[in-house]
């Protein structure tokens, strides 16, 4: 990848140039094994907090790296490249978890919990997800009642990422009546606490590595200084956080279509047919530049919006496009690459097939492209969306 065209600045293309290494390195090695065996991989991601990686957008005062949002949106795709479990649980940890007490946190809570997640001594995980909820992400039936100096947490959770290696928990739950969104308060959870159990580890297509399971609430006692901001602002904080997580998610997006077009030209370059390199082959080089074009579109508009974001303007409607085209990209890559290598492509020797399968979690995860297609008609749309 050129930097040169994107116009970063130095320190940007130094932390670049030090991610790449460490994921070619030590992730990109490790990939098929991890999505093997399923397994969390702990030693990575301690590598990875020696590194300042699992801190890198917080403020120094809280062990944070202080990096800018392009300077994230390189660092999630380089690790999704080389893999797409490991980008997935580091983003879950970064920009989900961690994202809801560095901005909506308490000092108190910072101090805690957040040092905690961006050190490395604790992974986070972010539940907002409900198994009755999808797409209806105000639709939150968990509750929470005050009981004294605590409130009482009752209900369930799915499909949440790093639950079951996670020490700290965000979630959601209802603390007042209402409908949609309003009454939704945010509050931090620990591991351990009584009656909060996480499910079995779920058996997924893809993403294995990046372990996603339910969650329970059985009358969990949570202490009122757990409670993020004030009650019933839950959820306008997750919905701050996802309007900004999408911009990441394309970022992992795009960093799975890069590795899909990345296998592309190394197999056309080898493989032989008809006594010369199918890259000689129009029906090659066709898929392989419409691959190489997409997926540079949605890395340009991953970064304008984080360049946005930097300058502290709205990105609601470029964060949506930017994950809707980067998701769709990746996807048609991957596709397009397995085709590419024929037969071969759907075989585990071969990476390309492990591309596809994690490439397809983020039509669906965090905002499916039906979603995203929703937020960016109603941003244009205006008030003739309803």
């Amino acid at each position: 990848m050129n930097l040169q065209r994107y116009f970063l600045t130095e320190d940007q293309i130094a932390f670049h140039e030090m991610v790449r290494r460490f994921c070619e390195e030590r992730i990109a090695p490790m990939a098929s094994e991890i999505d093997r065996s399923a397994e969390f991989p702990h030693e990575l991601f301690r590598e990875m907090a020696e590194l300042g990686f699992l801190g890198a957008p917080y403020d120094p005062e809280f062990g944070g790296a202080g990096c800018d949002s392009v300077t994230v949106c390189l660092l999630l795709e380089e690790v999704s490249r080389a893999s797409g479990a490991v980008g997935s649980s580091l983003n879950a940890h970064i920009s989900l978890a961690s994202s809801v007490i560095a901005e909506h946190g308490s000092p108190e809570q910072k101090q805690k919990y957040l040092t905690a997640l961006t050190s490395g001594r604790s992974i986070g995980a972010f539940g907002l997800t409900e198994p009755s909820g999808g797409s209806n992400a105000a639709g939150c039936r968990s509750t929470a009642v005050r009981s004294g100096g605590d409130y009482l947490l009752n209900g369930s959770k799915a499909f949440i990422t790093n639950s079951t290696v996670a020490d700290i928990f965000v979630v959601t739950a209802r603390s007042s009546e209402g409908t949609g969104s309003r009454g939704v308060s945010a509050f931090i959870l620990e591991k351990g606490m009584p009656g909060f159990t996480v499910g079995p580890q779920d058996k997924k297509m893809g993403m294995n590595g990046s372990p996603t399971a339910q969650m329970y609430f059985d009358d969990v006692r949570v202490p009122a200084e757990n409670l993020i901001g004030v009650e019933g602002e839950g959820f306008r904080q997750f919905a701050q956080t996802l309007d900004r997580g999408r911009v990441n998610v394309a970022a992992l997006s795009v960093g799975l279509g890069q590795a899909a077009l990345d296998e592309a030209v190394r197999y056309a370059g080898e493989r032989e047919q008809f006594g010369r390199k199918i890259a000689a082959f129009q029906g090659i080089q066709w898929p392989i530049a419409e691959m190489a074009a997409e997926i540079e579109a949605a890395r340009q508009m991953t970064l304008n919006a984080a360049r946005m974001h930097d300058a502290g303007l709205s990105i609601k409607s470029e964060s949506a496009m930017a994950k809707f085209l980067a998701a769709e990209a990746s996807l048609k890559a991957a596709n397009a690459a397995l085709e590419i290598h024929g037969g071969y492509g759907y075989m585990r020797d071969f990476p390309i097939e492990r591309i596809l399968r994690d490439a397809k979690m983020y039509q669906i995860g965090e905002g499916t492209s039906q979603i995203q297609r929703l937020v960016i008609a109603r941003e244009i749309l205006g008030r003739h969306a309803f």
